[in-house]
């Protein structure tokens, strides 16, 4: 695998790479094979370490941007044995007497910035973020209650979860998400929408998106034709859209549709380092798929709900796999945020019987 110093005085592409095309997307580095500790160029200044991470995804991705007196870290992964180890190997290989200048978080969920808190002791740097994010994160880590809410079990019930569906998940616990996520540190620096950070010789542009999560960050650098869009923008798969417990009447892929739209108005031709999966080109090619993908989705849900519909009841017209105990809170939340997007645009209408939620064409 090809690394890169701080000390290389260009950016020369590794010529073992064959891009790959598939979609419409092209994939500049071809399918990467990594390694713990690995370190890859993939512009002037820009880095790519990839770590592993439990689940569907398998990795997560991670991007280091060349500054002043070191490299700013665009996510860090999740709090694992296996991850706080590669990251010792890349600092003691090929980034060794390197540090951390400053750790952006693109957005809250642990497999991005689970060990930010820890990059930022070890390395006495910043942690940057939008506040929609910060203040997520610190809601979430700072419930420290070990029992299942009430209210998340009457949630559940409500989307139509069966006792041993609800007492499986309980067995589990609420503290899950604190025990990847090192301690953070109490103050952070805010971006936000149309904010530029100078970092090293380039002019990087926040853009905000949401749906996946609140106040998503994305970073645009429009001179050297880079979009760093953690979750915002996935070659192969759409981020999970879910309507949550927090706040069960927001409109997530509402949102989400009006960042694809945002998102379109970015050049086509940028470099897109997402969040995971393979860096690509065809950045409205990608964003056109998403969305039509999901207002397919829509309309195949409404003509479903001929009879009334619990959310478990719409995961066959949702998902291509059969939703097993692992993956049922994520599907629930994806299909709830579909069908409130039917609310909202009146072709659906919600009601109550026994705590329960039902769903019907209007």
């Amino acid at each position: 695998m090809a690394t890169a110093s701080r000390s290389d005085a260009a950016f020369v592409a590794d010529e073992s790479f064959v891009p790959t095309s598939h979609k419409g997307l092209t994939y500049p580095f071809g399918g990467r094979e990594t390694a713990a500790g690995d370190v890859m160029a993939v512009a002037p200044g820009i880095r790519w370490v990839r770590l592993t991470v439990p689940g569907p995804l398998k990795h997560v991705n991670c991007w280091l941007i060349d500054d002043e007196d070191g490299v700013a870290l665009v996510d860090a992964g999740m709090n694992l044995p296996d991850a706080r180890d590669a990251w010792k190997t890349v600092f003691r290989g090929p980034l060794a007497g390197t540090r951390v200048t400053r750790m952006i978080g693109t957005h809250f969920h642990p497999d991005h910035v689970g060990l930010a808190g820890w990059m930022c002791a070890h390395h006495s740097a910043p942690l940057v973020m939008t506040r929609g994010e910060w203040l997520t994160l610190r809601s979430v880590m700072l419930d420290a209650r070990d029992a299942v809410p009430e209210e998340m079990i009457a949630f559940w019930r409500g989307a139509g979860w069966d006792e041993e569906q609800v007492a499986h998940a309980s067995e589990r616990g609420w503290a899950g998400f604190r025990r990847v996520v090192t301690p953070m540190p109490l103050s952070y620096r805010r971006i936000k929408d149309g904010d530029t950070l100078a970092i090293g010789g380039g002019e990087w542009r926040i853009v905000v998106g949401s749906g996946h999560s609140p106040e998503h960050a994305c970073l645009l650098n429009e001179s050297a034709g880079i979009l760093i869009a953690g979750d915002q923008v996935l070659p192969r798969i759409s981020p999970n859209v879910s309507l949550g417990v927090t706040e069960p009447e927001a409109d997530p892929l509402g949102e989400w549709f009006a960042s694809i739209a945002k998102l379109r108005l970015l050049p086509h031709d940028l470099l897109v380092l997402p969040g995971h999966g393979d860096p690509f080109t065809g950045l409205h090619t990608r964003l056109d798929a998403m969305d039509r993908e999901h207002r397919e989705r829509l309309d195949e849900l409404e003509i479903f709900l001929a009879e009334p519909r619990r959310a478990v009841d719409c995961f066959g017209r949702l998902f291509r796999r059969a939703i097993g105990p692992d993956m049922l809170g994520m599907a629930t939340g994806e299909a709830l945020a579909h069908l409130r997007r039917l609310e909202i645009e009146g072709r659906a209408v919600k009601q109550v019987s026994d705590g329960v939620w039902w769903y019907r064409a209007a």
